[in-house]
């Protein structure tokens, strides 16, 4: 175990670079993520005969790549970035990817913002071409999470949202401390956990909308048990006394908003039926 201990130390997160520019593991593993979730999203809509054709799918994923990033770069400014004000003041600097003059890349982005940013490009792109967004947004509930375990291997390759420290015998060495590799816990509770679900139950949909809701509860439910082994933000800590964590919180508030969501949605379904 002590090459998987001390990965870090035999790792560069930088993958390759092009004319001077460094293009990290991390950058690569968002792209797989989601060229990934369009894949399913595709071998989906054919297996189960969904009225969707290939080229709806590419237009309509164009909207929410675009709203995924935008709004994971802004969630993390709001939610998480100790420099909120600053670039609410210069928001032209939350998309430059140099400091200083060296290129750095874009860094900082969060799941609940791309969350926000996913369901305003799905809206603009249904109210643009006259669409039910129920029906993709359930296609989207099955395609997402296993496209999202790159982004956490992402995590884990360019050393961010580190773990707790430990003593089991196969955390990671970060800074000198054991510590859970979290970002691998999260990739198979929110990735590979939700997939499997949602997928087998898909056949089980009662109503357009059933399969997003669900997934946001257990997404937040994986989530939030995860961050029991994630290191709190650095420059946020812990929320409230030694355990609840920015993370959870979100989650906590998706969890919610699922369940209302789904509640809500149930509701109508039986009142049309009626």
């Amino acid at each position: 175990m002590e090459f998987w201990n001390n990965i870090y130390s035999n790792f560069d997160p930088i993958a390759f670079n092009v004319f001077g520019f460094s293009v990290h593991w991390y950058g690569l593993m968002y792209v797989l993520a989601l060229l990934t979730a369009l894949f399913i999203a595709k071998w989906l809509a054919k297996k189960d005969k969904l009225p969707f054709s290939e080229k709806e799918l590419d237009d309509y994923f164009i909207w929410i790549e675009i709203g995924v990033i935008v709004g994971a770069r802004l969630g993390y400014i709001i939610f998480y970035d100790p420099h909120t004000s600053y670039y609410l003041t210069h928001p032209w600097q939350m998309f430059n990817p140099f400091i200083n003059g060296e290129f750095v890349g874009i860094r900082g982005m969060s799941y609940h913002g791309a969350v926000i940013g996913f369901l305003i490009g799905t809206w603009g792109y249904c109210y643009k071409n006259q669409k039910n967004p129920w029906v993709f947004l359930d296609l989207v509930a099955i395609s997402v999470p296993l496209g999202y375990i790159f982004g956490r291997i992402g995590n884990f390759l360019n050393k961010e949202l580190i773990g707790r420290v430990t003593d089991v015998p196969w955390g990671i060495n970060v800074l000198g401390s054991l510590r859970h590799p979290s970002q691998l816990y999260e990739a198979f509770l929110e990735g590979v956990v939700v997939f499997v679900i949602l997928f087998a139950y898909r056949k089980y949909k009662k109503f357009n909308g059933e399969l997003i809701a669900l997934y946001a509860m257990l997404y937040s439910l994986a989530r939030f048990t995860a961050e029991l082994w994630r290191q709190p933000d650095y420059q946020l800590g812990f929320i409230y006394g030694d355990w609840l964590t920015q993370g959870q919180l979100l989650s906590f508030a998706m969890f919610l908003a699922g369940a209302l969501l789904y509640v809500f949605l149930w509701e109508i379904t039986t009142k049309t039926d009626k």
